[in-house]
Formats: C-alpha cells, structure tokens, sequence
C-alpha cells in the first residue's frame, strides 16, 4: 500500500508542480510522476532535517518542503528532458 500511495503523492505532486512552474513544459505524465515521487522524498529528508517531520495535525512545513522539492525537480528534469531529446533528432 506504500507504494500506491508513493505514486499518488508523486503524480500530484508533479501536477502542481507543472502547474507552478510558467510555460509549458514538455516532460510526459510518467516522468512528472516520477520526479514528484522524488520531491516528496527530499521534502520529507528536508522536513526532517529542519525537525518539522511530525507535528500535531497537518504538517503544513512538511507539504510545503516537498512541493518545493518537486517544482525543482520537475524545472530541472525539464530542462535535461528537452536537452536530450534535441540531442536526439540531430543525430
């Protein structure tokens, strides 16, 4: 059940992190999801780090950290995504 639940984080986590992020971006669904998974990861290492991974009730700190991971994630991996596949129709 972990892993649904990972992938449901993920998937929505990079859905707003694409919308977040101005213009358009060119990633597919999969690899949004997969960046959104990793985001949710780091934001939950951050929250930890910074000692806000458990407080009474929502923790708002730690959403945040997470959806600041995935908007990241998500810019960069845009960018690389782009990059490799211009890469690819000059060869």
């Amino acid at each position: 059940m972990g892993w649904l639940w990972a992938i449901i984080v993920g998937f929505v986590l990079g859905l707003l992190a694409k919308a977040i992020i101005p213009g358009k971006q060119h990633i597919p669904l999969w690899l949004t999801t997969i960046l959104g998974i990793l985001g949710a990861v780091g934001g939950n290492a951050v929250a930890r780090a910074a000692g806000v991974d458990a407080t009474a009730g929502i923790d708002w700190w730690r959403h945040i950290f997470q959806l600041v991971a995935a908007v990241a994630l998500v810019a960069i991996g845009d960018r690389a995504y782009m990059s490799f596949k211009g890469r690819q129709r000059r060869a």
